[in-house]
């Protein structure tokens, strides 16, 4: 059976790749907003991954992870925009044209300050686990969050609740993505331009997660989470290894943070609340913690099912009179089906494969020569084996 499961795996790689290369255009039918749904899921499929380093692999509950989206998201809104030339005159007379840094250098730096935050954020949690873990990681997270909306006063750098408007649309071999393209006789809009993008994105993290789950690293981090002393007695370095998966898993939420960013084109405070933290960590665990594919499928149903709910609650609310708030009325279908799936699968909707059970141990092998003993279990089986013994040194 697993020699066919492997034969038939390129097939299956081949079949998932025109499904997901089709996906956009067939739901482009209904609507570009449908796509952008998929766009969306996607950014969150790439957050959840992130999460799932330090919360699957590692065992840190940290429910401030949007914190590190936000640093991503702002690192885009301040290198492509007009905000800082607007605020300096002095940066508006150096650099005329206006600061707009291309999206591969933006990139690199949006995930080196979100791993930079990640391991600040490390630091002074090392010794802390559980509850007051948590309750540390969703402080850092609302600080940030504060610390971006109060940052236009007494010089104006984030323009504070009104956000940053006007983000650069990534540009790729002069092709904008912000832009209709025609390809092979199709029309590919902006959120199909970006859809490839994001695509491409999630699967060069998944193959990261992946490689990291196998390697060392990844098993040193399963040992963290399983039996932290048991790991430290056994020589690995528990500290290092904490502030590597805080940093690793927030570089992620950098990367998702530039991407958010240019496609949306603008940024505000509201977009990195607490809520986005507490879904992202339910994305995780609803999928299956530690489980790639678990979490990728938790990210996109998380991500997607509010949205897909919005047409079952406005022909709700219309039933109603309009008694019914449609946003209220979405949350709570939402609450009722997140309930619902954790009651029917408590691990997760694809929870990872059980590791460490002990087989059931194969009874002994006996030989001719063995003498046919009969197994007693009790307080007797001592007394058998003896007679045993002492009637054959009798025969001898």
């Amino acid at each position: 059976m697993n020699d066919t499961v492997r034969r038939n795996k390129p097939v299956v790689f081949l079949v998932a790749a025109l499904a997901l290369a089709v996906l956009p255009f067939v739901l482009g039918m209904a609507g570009n907003a449908w796509v952008r749904i998929i766009d969306v899921a996607l950014l969150y499929v790439l957050l959840a991954l992130g999460l799932n380093i330090v919360v699957g692999y590692a065992g840190l509950l940290d429910l401030g992870y949007v914190a590190f989206y936000a640093v991503g998201a702002y690192m885009m809104g301040l290198l492509a925009s007009s905000q800082l030339t607007d605020t300096f005159p002095s940066i508006a007379a150096a650099i005329p044209g206006g600061l707009h840094t291309p999206w591969w250098a933006v990139i690199p730096l949006g995930a080196l300050l979100a791993g930079a935050a990640g391991a600040l954020l490390g630091a002074p949690t090392l010794k802390l686990r559980g509850d007051y873990l948590a309750i540390v990681t969703l402080g850092f997270g609302e600080i940030v969050r504060v610390f971006v909306n109060n940052l236009d006063a007494p010089v104006n750098i984030t323009n504070g609740p009104k956000g940053i408007t006007g983000i650069d649309e990534i540009s790729i071999f002069g092709l904008d993505l912000g832009k209709t393209q025609h390809f092979f006789g199709l029309e590919w809009p902006k959120v199909t331009n970006y859809y490839f993008l994001f695509l491409a994105l999630v699967a060069f993290a998944v193959l990261i997660c992946y490689r990291l789950e196998r390697s060392r690293i990844g098993r040193a981090w399963m040992a963290i989470r399983e039996d932290e002393i048991a790991a430290k007695a056994m020589g690995i370095n528990t500290r290092n290894l904490k502030l590597l998966a805080f940093a690793m898993g927030a570089t992620f939420g950098g990367v998702s943070g530039v991407m958010f960013a240019t496609f949306q084109g603008f940024i505000s405070p509201e977009s990195f609340s607490l809520q986005e933290s507490i879904m992202i960590v339910a994305m995780v665990v609803l999928g299956g913690i530690g489980h790639l594919p678990g979490v990728i499928v938790g990210a996109l149903l998380l991500s997607a099912l509010p949205e897909v709910l919005r047409y079952v609650a406005g022909p709700l609310q219309e039933m109603t009179g309009g008694r019914l708030d449609a946003s209220i009325l979405r949350q709570l279908l939402v609450a009722v089906a997140m309930i619902g799936i954790m009651l029917a699968r408590p691990r997760g909707l694809w929870p990872s494969p059980e590791h460490g059970k002990l087989a059931p141990a194969a009874p002994p092998q006996r030989t001719p020569d063995d003498p046919a003993v009969p197994q007693r279990v009790g307080p007797m089986a001592s007394e058998a084996t003896n007679e045993v013994h002492s009637s054959g040194a009798r025969h001898d």
